[in-house]
């Protein structure tokens, strides 16, 4: 068995370590250097160079070293043939969950007013939300959606999702399809983009959608910045409909030094670091469907090309 790599070079030893900790007799090879491609049975991989999957004629699986696959389906010559499998992960997953949660109770408690106070020295309180009252959206509701929002409802947010299909998640209002977007929106105060990057999802944080939100509401996103128009959302912010947003991802990273995120007195950037792949804990999935593929069995979350996740 022989598994070709492509991603950061400086995660590769662990990688190394991690999957052949599981395959002890396997072979692991790092791109460039994969010799023959035609021995190669896995591609383990990150945002590999366009045209360069379709060179391995005897692959078994295309393996996601993310949660999120745009990065893999943007290759315009992508082999059809060949399932490639999300990165579905128990590091991936909570770490997700707690950037959601830090920057939801951020807010929630005010922390944003409470620092520029502490720069004043300005002693003094605000007044204290009710949890139950404060109203939290999440777009999409899929693995990383899901598990954020059954947290946030576990202590004691208010907590809906929006979803392209019907989906039920205990503790969580569940609305779908286009006509419940505008009523999800209405009534969120925080809202969380987690949706997969498609055709139907690319810009969907545009000016129409932040009109819909309620003055003062925070806009948080952690999923990719494919999904926000940059100008709308500045000119929500400068007008004060939007309080303020936090942003780990953008339509190119790094971001720019002249973007005008930087430095936006209510925009906070984070590196696109919201859940970062741990390789220990996200090896043991993907030995788990290696072994699946060589029993003859179908891998688990594989992605539909159809859809696009």
């Amino acid at each position: 068995m022989i598994f070709m790599y492509y991603s950061g070079v400086d995660k590769m030893p662990l990688w190394r370590a991690a999957v052949l900790g599981h395959f002890p007799d396997a072979e692991f090879r790092v791109w460039p250097d994969v010799g023959d491609k035609s021995e190669i049975d896995y591609a383990i991989v990150w945002r590999p160079p366009e045209g360069e999957l379709k060179s391995y004629p005897n692959l078994k699986a295309i393996l996601s070293l993310g949660a999120g696959i745009d990065g893999i389906l943007c290759d315009p010559d992508l082999p059809r043939d060949v399932p490639i499998v999300r990165l579905v992960d128990r590091c991936l997953t909570e770490g997700m969950s707690e950037y959601v949660l830090y920057w939801t109770l951020h807010f929630h408690r005010k922390f944003d007013r409470y620092l520029e106070m502490s720069a004043e020295r300005n002693w003094g309180n605000l007044l204290q939300d009710d949890t139950h009252e404060k109203r939290v959206g999440i777009l999409g509701l899929g693995e990383l959606g899901g598990d954020a929002g059954r947290k946030l409802a576990a202590i004691g947010f208010d907590v809906a999702a929006w979803s392209r299909t019907p989906k039920s998640v205990d503790g969580i209002t569940s609305f779908s399809g286009a006509d419940a977007l505008a009523p999800f929106l209405a009534r969120t105060e925080i809202l969380v983009c987690l949706l997969p990057l498609t055709a139907e999802t690319e810009g969907i944080i545009d000016a129409g959608l932040l009109a819909g939100l309620p003055e003062g509401a925070v806009v948080i996103n952690c999923a990719r910045g494919g999904h926000v128009v940059d100008d709308d959302l500045l000119a929500a912010l400068d007008s004060g409909h939007i309080h303020a947003a936090v942003l780990d991802v953008f339509h190119k990273e790094p971001l720019a030094d002249d973007h005008a995120f930087w430095g936006h007195p209510k925009v906070t950037v984070t590196p696109h670091m919201a859940s970062l792949t741990v390789p220990s804990s996200a090896s043991e999935f993907i030995a788990e469907n290696v072994r699946l593929i060589e029993q003859g069995k179908a891998p688990l979350n594989t992605v539909d090309l159809d859809r696009g996740y």
